[in-house]
């Protein structure tokens, strides 16, 4: 019987293993590389050992290292989470070496379904050839064969585009999962994303656990997960589970998996098996009622799974929240997250706590937010309410374009496909700010000012201060008065002002609005504001084609022959930059000629340094 057990992974997931393990009376071991040494989930196993790492995006793919902490530390079990080693199976093999239960499938099984051309060969689908690509193949996708999460993939429209395209994907998938193998696949357009959840024992018995709708994806990674997928037809369903089935006996798979296809026109397409437990397994939890850690656990104690899984009730829907900004090309941010809280009638997995950390050296997903009702539509309405009730106070990140995406009208009706961001991304993410919420930052801020002679008996200029709107930088002139009767602004009564809550009176309308400042920035109801002071200060002033770092991270790379006094053209990719574990290219904003470059490959870089300049052709 299992008693001890590492979890050779970081953040939310090792957070999530962890509190199982804590019900079943499991004593925990985490691991943490030096920027990991406060995380949450260092704090909240029974213990923790340090991994050292030339870096610490590379610390948690050091199996040798986790092997050594585990037995150092007295477990006796180890669980690899999702991402990193979870689907290595010479780590596998490392663990059961080394006298410790494995908590995942056989190593045999990883080698036939973790690669993703293995796995496709062994279910008759033949992966693309990239010497014998032609323009009559177009458009097609690049993958990581090792790994998944949206990192290492590309879709090729061009063909002049995709030995860069097969270069990129390589050193993204080499980043995140220490294998840098790549492959290439007919991209379906329209196609919809569609997944399997599947549970083995060692005694012949798989579950399929239903289906998980995964078509809601932004540069090829999730945002939004549902259980059971929507609108597909009883055979088909079935057909789905069959295949996955399949899968999962063909390779005398123990443990959690997933089998992905591609549903289009009525067909299913087999993508991959993941040999591991996927971010939104939650919504399958929610729908069968089952902890599918707990399960893990269960099958790698040799127990057997019961002959049937329980039956599936209700529906259930995820949202991945994420720290990035919509209005600088979905960059990653980072600073601290103040504040982190939801209903309670909704799930939140995390790795996070408030006051911790967002650093640049992991995913920029802060949390997974879970909802579960009798119907997909109360489901989606619980879930959105949740959602815009959540107080998300720190950087800047996806929690309007989640609510828009639950109630948007496509996605309501089911069946939207994984094309639905390319159609209404712009809209989704328009600004649309509340126009009293600067006024309720203002008149939070002045309380008090009232009560120590703020007003005065004759008539007086108004109070003027400037906010800016986080983040498209829309800012606001807000004016209001100090009188007798208490502040004052013209179009609305206010009600009452206090720090921490303004209740104002528009139209006949009562309408509170919850006030936070963390420095300078100022939180109402969700919505962020940056204070403005009275007198800006000077700003430094650029030279024009300056290229800015959009975020911190790391120089990976350049554009082949890239120096000074070379010729580029305009929208070529000039610099690759990695931050939170994807690639991000800096492109010439304009044709012309390369007057400067700081960049280099490795060089660590602060959001807003100086990479290069460019001048423009005239």
């Amino acid at each position: 019987m299992i008693t001890s057990v590492l979890v050779a992974n970081r953040g939310e997931i090792a957070c999530r293993v962890f509190r199982t393990c804590a019900e079943l009376g499991i004593r925990t071991v985490a691991v943490y590389s030096d920027a990991d040494e406060n995380a949450l989930h260092a704090r909240v196993a029974d213990a923790a050992v340090r991994l050292p790492g030339a870096s610490p995006a590379e610390t948690y793919l050091r199996g040798d290292l986790i092997v050594q902490a585990a037995l150092a530390a007295g477990a006796d079990a180890v669980h690899p989470g999702y991402g990193f080693l979870s689907e290595n199976a010479g780590f596998a093999r490392a663990v059961a070496d080394a006298g410790l239960t494995w908590i995942g499938p056989p190593p045999e099984a990883i080698e036939a379904m973790a690669s993703k051309t293995r796995a496709k060969e062994l279910m008759g689908v033949e992966p693309l050839k990239t010497g014998d690509i032609t323009a009559g193949d177009l458009p097609v996708l690049v993958k990581a064969a090792a790994g998944g999460g949206g990192r290492g993939m590309r879709v090729v429209r061009e063909l002049v585009d995709l030995d860069d395209e097969l270069a990129a994907a390589a050193a993204e998938a080499l980043s995140a999962f220490g294998d840098g193998e790549v492959f290439v696949e007919p991209y379906i357009e329209g196609g919809r994303h569609v997944e399997v959840q599947i549970l083995a024992d060692a005694h012949g018995t798989v579950w399929a656990l239903g289906t998980r709708d995964c078509s809601l994806q932004r540069r090829h990674q999730k945002v939004i997960e549902e259980a059971p997928a929507p609108g597909l037809t009883p055979e088909l369903e079935a057909s789905l589970r069959e295949m996955a089935v399949r899968a999962a006996r063909a390779t005398d798979y123990r443990g959690a998996g997933t089998v992905e296809f591609l549903v289009a026109d009525g067909r299913a397409h087999f993508l991959e098996m993941n040999t591991r437990l996927q971010v939104e397994h939650p919504v399958t939890e929610a729908v069968f009622g089952v902890d599918l850690v707990a399960l893990q656990l269960r099958v790698a104690e040799g127990e057997p799974l019961d002959e049937e899984p329980p039956p599936a009730r209700g529906h259930s829907v995820e949202a991945r929240l994420y720290a990035e900004d919509p209005g600088a090309g979905w960059a990653p941010q980072t600073g601290t997250l103040h504040r982190l809280s939801v209903p309670a009638s909704v799930r939140l997995d995390t790795g996070f706590t408030d006051g911790d950390p967002i650093g640049v050296h992991y995913d920029a997903m802060l949390a997974k937010v879970v909802a579960h009702a009798p119907t997909r539509a109360e489901a989606l309405r619980k879930l959105a309410g949740a959602l815009e009730r959540a107080v998300v106070h720190g950087p800047v990140t996806n929690r309007d374009l989640l609510v828009r995406s639950l109630r948007h009208p496509e996605f309501t009706a089911g069946g939207a496909d994984t094309g639905f961001y390319d159609r209404h991304l712009a809209a989704l993410t328009a600004p649309d700010p509340d126009p009293y919420a600067p006024l309720a930052a203002a008149l939070a801020d002045a309380h008090g000012r009232s009560r120590f002679g703020g007003w005065r008996n004759v008539a007086s200029q108004p109070q003027i201060k400037h906010y800016r709107s986080e983040p498209d930088g829309t800012e606001h002139e807000v004016r209001y008065r100090h009188t007798r009767a208490g502040l004052v602004a013209d179009g609305v009564r206010v009600v009452r002002a206090t720090p921490a809550l303004v209740v104002l009176e528009v139209d006949g309308v009562v309408r509170k609005f919850d006030v936070a400042v963390h420095g300078e920035r100022v939180y109402v109801n969700g919505a962020a504001l940056t204070a403005l002071p009275r007198l800006p200060e000077p700003v430094a002033r650029q030279e024009p084609g300056s290229l800015l770092a959009p975020m911190p991270g790391t120089v990976v790379r350049l554009a082949e022959g890239l120096a000074e006094g070379v010729t580029v053209a305009a929208g070529q990719p000039l610099i690759w930059l990695e931050a939170m574990k994807m690639e991000h290219r800096i492109t010439a904003p304009a044709s012309g000629t390369l007057t400067a470059l700081h960049a280099a490959p490795g060089r660590q870089v602060e959001v807003g340094a100086l990479l290069a300049v460019v001048q423009e052709d005239q």
